[in-house]
């Protein structure tokens, strides 16, 4: 019974995230992990309460990837079910360890130690949470930070960043449930003072988030084709795909500092369209604008992919040559790269098992983790492709003092009319807060968003719809803390909190 209650917990978590915004939801669902670990007498129990909060989590919470499953990965419903439930039993996993971990850490030998208890988890989690951005590439979706990206504690995201924000969020979840422990009145109530009081503060720290307006605005345009998934990759589609996005961008080409078109906006590789592309460059560069594209770059004699974006057109406002050639080094080649989708791990025996395996370009080479900005028109662009949004250490390796942007480029076709996209757009709001900068998000059918460098959204465009956003977006100035100092800080004060709740248990 336990256990289906946090089942039923976790999968509440799915209401904290984008579309629906219960930012308060956490502290209570985590709470009731807490109390339940709190009881446990075993490390058994401890490691089915955070597995089962865990399956509840992500078993609602991700659902939306089994969408991309089984309208495109060829397997029969059963098979398709059976690979959903492996990859949320392996997220599971991680809630599981930081229970465990916390467990075997937080009691004496004879008396459990609350206050301990209450760090002890919150580094636990914060540790594990880690692992899981690391392990098999990543895969650090919905981790619970983001739940504030708009309320409760959204402000401490240019001091400590989302991993702080979920160090917070863990701990004082954990000191609510110390109230139901026997123990003095003061002694139980004093930490939920505390947590109460890192609530009501963070509105005031919007002095110390290191950045300031500049002044000055970008004249943004993006352009969002809606092309059907199942239609992207047809041959015959190509120029039907490519002529629907220059259509639509034509009548925006004088109004723009910046045209951004979506990941493999362009369906041809690039090898092969190189004539569309000098059209392309020569109409963006006697416009006095900057196209980025994305588009797929294929070696034919070494036979390597790269998913990546270009720039087309003027790279500065005073360069004076309209001639496009192929190679040229103002791209950004996606490092992150999608497993199954992108890249098929031990590919040699997975490819024959089943269609999933064998998607259309899924075997890309990856980029450099750190690669210069792309200079678009004047300014300077951090690019990310399609879920690299959701690496901050990667966004931060990549920040310069000349950074204007942070462009994210997606196409969320392969989802649906889901609530992944929308926690997809989430993930980039946090990045905007995170870092003081403007966030460009284009994508293939939504969401296309313009995000102030304060998180909050400018603009945005309707889902399933062919349409094209036109913004003038504030420039911002200035370094958080965050990109200054990033997470490391934090782990290492996780890891300190972990040994030294470790030799506490020895004496």
């Amino acid at each position: 019974m336990t256990a289906l209650l946090l089942i039923g917990a976790g999968a509440l978590n799915t209401l904290a995230f984008a579309p629906f915004t219960l930012w308060w939801l956490p502290f209570f669902t985590l709470a009731l992990l807490a109390g339940v670990l709190n009881k446990a007498t075993s490390w058994r129990q401890a490691a089915l309460a955070g597995f089962s909060y865990g399956l509840g989590w992500f078993g609602v919470g991700i659902s939306w990837v089994h969408v991309s499953i089984d309208q495109f990965g060829g397997l029969p419903l059963i098979a398709s079910l059976a690979l959903m439930a492996l990859l949320v039993a392996y997220l599971a996993l991680f809630p599981a360890l930081a229970t465990v971990l916390s467990y075997g850490l937080r009691f004496q030998r004879s008396k459990p130690a609350p206050y301990s208890a209450i760090l002890t988890l919150a580094a636990a989690w914060v540790l594990s949470e880690w692992l899981r951005s690391y392990l098999l590439t990543g895969f650090p979706w919905l981790s619970l930070g983001y739940s504030q990206t708009s309320a409760g504690l959204a402000h401490y995201a240019p001091l400590v960043g989302e991993t702080g924000i979920t160090f917070m969020l863990v701990a004082s979840a954990t000191a609510l449930a110390q109230l139901y422990q026997h123990g003095p009145l003061v002694a139980r109530v004093a930490p939920v003072a505390v947590a109460a009081l890192l609530l009501s503060c963070a509105p005031l720290l919007w002095q110390l988030k290191g950045w300031q307006y500049s002044g000055q605005y970008m004249h943004v345009v993006m352009v969002q084709g809606n092309i059907k998934q199942d239609l992207r990759w047809q041959p015959e589609q190509e120029w039907p795909t490519m002529l629907t996005y220059l259509d639509l961008t034509r009548p925006h080409f004088a109004h723009a500092d910046i045209v951004i078109w979506p990941e493999a906006a362009i369906p041809q590789l690039e090898p092969l369209a190189e004539a569309f592309l000098d059209n392309l460059n020569r109409a963006a560069f006697y416009s006095d604008t900057a196209l980025v594209t994305g588009i797929l770059d294929y070696h034919f004699q070494t036979e390597q992919a790269w998913n990546n974006l270009i720039v087309l057109g003027k790279d500065t406002p005073e360069a004076n040559a309209g001639h496009y050639f192929y190679g040229h080094s103002n791209r950004f080649s996606k490092h992150h790269l999608l497993p199954i989708g992108e890249f098929v791990p031990f590919e040699n025996w997975l490819r024959a098992l089943a269609p999933i395996f064998d998607l259309p370009m899924s075997s890309f080479s990856r980029g450099s983790y750190v690669q210069p900005n792309l200079l678009a028109n004047g300014y300077q662009l951090l690019s990310a492709i399609c879920f690299e949004i959701a690496f901050p250490r990667q966004i931060r390796a990549n920040l310069t003092a000349a950074t204007d942007v942070i462009l994210t480029v997606s196409n969320d076709a392969w989802f649906g009319d889901s609530i992944g996209p929308h926690q997809h757009l989430q993930i980039a709001q946090m990045r905007a807060r995170e870092f003081g900068k403007p966030v460009l998000r284009a994508t293939n059918n939504g969401i296309t968003a313009t995000i102030s460098a304060d998180g909050s959204i400018r603009q945005r465009l309707p889902q399933f719809e062919q349409a094209v956003l036109q913004d003038r977006v504030p420039m911002s100035s200035g370094q958080t803390w965050y990109s200054r100092l990033g997470d490391w800080p934090l782990y290492l004060g996780c890891l300190g909190l972990l040994v030294l709740a470790g030799l506490q248990r020895k004496h």
